[in-house]
Order: C-alpha cells, then structure tokens, then sequence
C-alpha cells in the first residue's frame, strides 16, 4: 500500500526525479516521459467518466486503475531486483472482451470517424488520442531500454476499446459524424 505523508520533498526542484528502485533520472528522459503520459491518458479517462453512463463508467474506473498499474510497472526498470506490478495479458484479455461486447452493437463503418456527434463520444475520442501518444512513447522507450512488451498492447488495444465506447455513446454510432475525403477542396 502506498502512504503519501508529505506531497513535497523537494528532491525534484532541481529537474531530476526517482524511478522505483530508487535510481534518480532526469524528469525528460523516455521512461518519466512514458509513465507520465500513461499519467495525461488516466486523466483524460477521468473526465470521459464524468460524461457517460453507468456502464462504461465502471469498465472506465476499472481502466484508471490498470493505467496506474501500468504507470508503475514503467517506473522500474530493474525487474531482477524489485518484486513489481506488471500490466499482464489477463487485463488485455478483459479489454478485448468489452470491444467485442459493444462493437457488435454498433453500425458498421465506411469511412473514418470524427471526433464528436455527443460530448461523451467526444471526451472519450480525447482520451483515445491522448492514449495514443502514450502508447507512441512507451514504443519509443521500448526502442532503447527494457520494458514489459504487454505495456504496449495493452495500450493499443485501449485505444481501440476508446473509439469503440465513443462510437456507442453516439447512440450506437448513429450520430458519428464521418469523414468526407475531399469535402472542403476547391475544384479546379
């Protein structure tokens, strides 16, 4: 169980932060980068909670927790040395369980989808994006140190389940509003 006692320490006011096993990087290097944008990602989640319902609230609050799991599991790189939380296949497995719930309720697509059609769907298209650019760093830090792979799909897959529940808000993709390729081109 974490115990935050005192929310300042100080340590930090010189641009350097401590990963979990108590190694001190700088605050812009890939991996802080990574988890604190697993960090932006919650937070977008939490604001789409605010603007749906009860049902994609609970898989959404559900989320917040496996995104924090995550944040952890990113913060230490020594996995050798320091028992740690891991992002596990089981919580993909849960997210590809509820894409394939509530896609098969939704209108089949022949284009792209825009972001908006409701506030809720737009809200979720935000977290979707901002899941998106954690997933771009986390493949980024991958690239040039050690990191649990599922980390990856499990974000990928994330953002999937996001488009979809924005789809279903905007009642069962019937309110999408699609991409016209072209529309604002002058003819010439």
């Amino acid at each position: 169980m974490v115990k935050l006692n005192k929310i300042y320490t100080k340590t930090g006011d010189k641009g350097s932060t401590q990963l979990g096993n108590g190694k001190r990087v700088e605050k812009n290097s890939l991996r802080v980068d990574a988890y604190g944008s697993i960090d932006e990602a919650n937070a977008a989640i939490g604001l789409s909670i605010l603007r749906t319902n009860t049902k994609i609230k609970k898989i959404l609050q559900i989320i917040q927790n496996d995104l924090f799991d995550l944040g952890a599991d990113l913060c230490i790189p020594d996995k050798k040395s320091i028992q740690k939380l891991k992002i596990t296949n089981d919580r993909v497995d849960y997210i590809e369980v509820k894409i394939d719930s509530f896609n098969k309720e939704l209108a089949s697509l022949n284009s792209f989808v825009l972001p908006g059609g409701s506030k809720s769907s737009t809200y979720l298209h935000i977290a979707r994006t901002v899941t998106r650019r954690a997933e771009r760093k986390v493949v980024a830090l991958s690239k040039k140190e050690e990191i649990n792979a599922v980390a990856i799909i499990y974000l990928n897959r994330l953002s999937d389940l996001l488009f979809v529940l924005a789809r279903y808000t905007n009642n069962k993709g019937k309110k999408d509003i699609l991409w016209k390729p072209g529309k604002n081109l002058k003819k010439k």
